[in-house]
């Protein structure tokens, strides 16, 4: 029997159809026929502006960036000031105690620049010392973990060769944040309270980032008075406060008071590096990443291989376009493993992995109808992180990634200085003969890797997608979604992923037998799991949260507009102006 409720909307529903009429019913039908529905995998309207926009992971550096931009700011200015916030803001992922990468668009020379601002080991780092403690492999946490934080000089330079706007405007906002205090959002909020155990067995982290004892939850407003007194003595003392002044002084005592390794003279020694992008041409779109150490080039040796195969044929989904995207990054990581090093200090054949013509040789490795459960390095010499992009009118436009590496790094806060030394250093090998072998003074090979995308030479799309080993698979799901199955630059972001574990690492550590296990979001069709299942692929259904955090800016010249997408497995936005 209908309610009272019931009764009273269906005489409501009676009274409104009666006052439009027949013309103007008919006319509502026709024009919901006709309405779009939107895509399939969309959550949101992509963010479209004219004048400049900003895609991070929070917010408040967001909204950073749009107001450099509004005052006159560039691109470049506006990335550095919504970095620095990142730090302030959601301080398990980035920081000043962390490294840096970044291709930059200039639309003054119209060339794209690299920046190499990782860091390298300590001079007193050597695989005799750690093997003489017993390890077999860097520890993953731990003043031993710790190399030389790379961001401050990466945003010295940065806006040394394209910024506009002094250091202290840029840094301003981040700390007003520090001092005054932020919101915590909902999902950095559970991010920090992962990391609780590990903070609270340090006493100087606990101490910066446990109030009352505790994580904070959504919605508590959080201060980091340590983090602002050290922004403050680089925005008025520059990059040579961080590393040769108050701020190295610090990390070394707070180092030896520890039993670490890195020194004052190790963050005075260090220098960020101007490095060309490399490419390969995918169906007309050049995809130029940075070349090791990061691992970048594993998503240009993926996209190598899928280009002879018409997934767009297949579909979005479909079991032989996962099949043939998981098994294209088995080959491309294990080569990741054996080859991906600093190359100031090993010989990484970069030029060979990228060609045509190893891929055809790599391809043959791929069976259409079968998993690869033993995947293994080529021969090519034959023959926790966060990303953002900003773009402005100007047609200037950079691709950023920051990072601790693990949640809070190493966990550990040099005294009071309010940030988390990263743990990069465990990511270097303890074998003399491989190329990412632990070395004084070197790089250790990254994960962390921005993305852009060029068309007939002129920028189409600066994009990136954080998230460990994630991310260069994770790069070419969100390019195939957007170049094969015709996605927009939200769409792209919002679509379901897959995530292969059980790679060899480039610390040594071997493969997962049976070729690992290949972990999917929900949303994609069952009947495509099924087909994966039964071509050998042990597949997991996996709960959100692993599958990286994206942000991209497609850069429309030919109506002169700028298109941005922000993951919603995060709690950023993409703004414009």
């Amino acid at each position: 029997m209908p309610s009272r409720l019931d009764s009273a909307a269906a005489v409501l529903a009676i009274l409104v159809l009666a006052c439009l009429g027949p013309d103007s019913i008919g006319k509502n039908r026709a024009e919901a026929a006709d309405r779009p529905h939107g895509p399939r995998h969309k959550t949101r309207s992509a963010v479209i502006a004219r004048e400049g926009l900003a895609a991070t992971s929070q917010p408040l550096a967001s909204m950073a960036a749009i107001r450099v931009l509004q005052s006159g700011g560039n691109a470049v200015d506006a990335a550095i000031a919504a970095n620095a916030v990142l730090g302030v803001v959601e301080p398990m992922s980035c920081g000043m105690g962390g490294d840096l990468f970044a291709i930059v668009w200039d639309a003054r020379s119209r060339k794209l620049y690299g920046l190499n601002a990782s860091g390298r080991s300590p001079r007193a780092a050597t695989i005799a010392y750690y093997r003489q403690r017993g390890y077999e492999f860097i520890p993953t946490s731990g003043p031993l973990s710790w190399s030389v934080p790379g961001c401050v000089d990466g945003w010295d330079q940065l806006r040394g060769r394209f910024g506009t706007r002094p250091l202290a405007e840029l840094l301003a906002p981040a700390i007003r944040y520090a001092e005054d205090g932020f919101p915590v959002t909902e999902i950095i909020a559970g991010d920090w309270k992962l990391s609780e155990r590990a903070l609270r067995a340090v006493p100087t982290s606990a101490a910066c980032f446990l109030p009352g004892g505790h994580a904070p939850t959504t919605g508590d407003v959080f201060r980091n008075p340590g983090l602002a007194r050290s922004l403050r003595l680089v925005a008025e003392g520059g990059r040579d406060a961080f590393y040769r002044g108050t701020i190295a002084e610090a990390i070394g005592a707070y180092s030896r008071s520890v039993g670490g390794l890195l020194a004052a003279e190790d963050l005075a020694a260090h220098a960020s590096s101007w490095i060309d992008p490399v490419s390969v041409n995918y169906r007309g779109y050049d995809v130029w990443e940075l070349p090791p150490n990061g691992q970048g080039i594993a998503a240009l040796q993926m996209l190598n291989l899928l280009e002879p195969h018409d997934l767009k044929r297949m579909g979005f989904g479909s079991a032989d376009a996962l099949h043939l995207m998981i098994e294209a990054k088995k080959l491309a990581y294990e080569d990741r493993a054996r080859y991906y090093a600093d190359m100031d200090r090993s010989r990484v054949p970069v030029k060979e992995l990228i060609s045509r013509e190893y891929a055809a040789r790599r391809q043959k490795l791929i069976d259409p109808s079968r998993a690869s459960t033993n995947p293994i390095a080529g021969e090519p010499l034959q023959a926790d992180t966060i990303y953002m992009t900003v773009a402005d009118g100007a047609g200037n436009a950079i691709s950023l990634i920051q990072s601790n590496f693990n949640g809070f790094g190493s966990g550990h806060v040099p005294g009071s200085l309010g940030f988390a030394l990263q743990n990069r250093g465990c990511l270097f090998a303890l074998d003399e003969s491989h190329p990412n072998r632990l070395e004084p003074g070197k790089r250790p090979f990254h994960t962390i890797i921005p993305g852009f995308v060029t068309k007939d030479g002129k920028p189409w799309l600066s994009f990136g997608l954080m998230g460990g080993d994630m991310q260069a698979q994770g790069h070419v799901q969100v390019l195939c979604n957007m170049i094969d199955f015709g996605m927009d630059v939200q769409e792209a972001g919002d679509a379901p992923r897959f995530r292969h574990f059980g790679s060899t690492e480039p610390t040594g550590q071997p493969a997962q037998s049976g070729g690992g296990t290949v972990a999917v979001e929900s949303g994609f069709p069952p009947e495509a799991i099924r087909a994966l299942e039964a071509k050998g692929h042990r597949i997991v259904l996996a709960e959100p949260g692993g599958f990286g955090g994206y942000q991209a800016i497609r850069i429309d010249l030919d109506r002169g507009v700028l298109i941005g997408g922000s993951d919603p497995r995060k709690d950023g936005a993409a703004i414009g102006y």
